[in-house]
């Protein structure tokens, strides 16, 4: 084999193994990448734990909340309005 083709041989082999460690570099980002999107698919879709339900659970809590103020709201009129008519019918 003559020199210079040893050398083309040699450059190209070293060109084929960064090319192959290119290849593996991309094919561990992908599965770092499926991994990151499992995650997130988790954290959104889970109906227990997800993002939903995390928002399903603050709207009632809302509801909820929202539905107790103006009872108290109402309570607390309706208290100030018997007491204010009992003081007029003092007089």
């Amino acid at each position: 084999m003559e020199p210079e083709a040893a050398v083309a041989l040699t450059e190209i082999s070293g060109k084929f193994d960064q090319m192959m460690q290119s290849l593996e570099t991309v094919k561990e980002k992908q599965e770092d990448m499926a991994g990151d999107i499992l995650q997130i698919k988790e954290a959104v879709y889970n109906p227990d734990e997800g993002l939903y339900a995390r928002l399903r659970a603050l709207e009632s809590w809302k509801s909820t909340s929202t539905r107790l103020i103006w009872i108290i709201i109402t309570a607390i009129t309706a208290l100030f309005v018997a007491s204010v008519s009992k003081v007029l019918n003092l007089f």
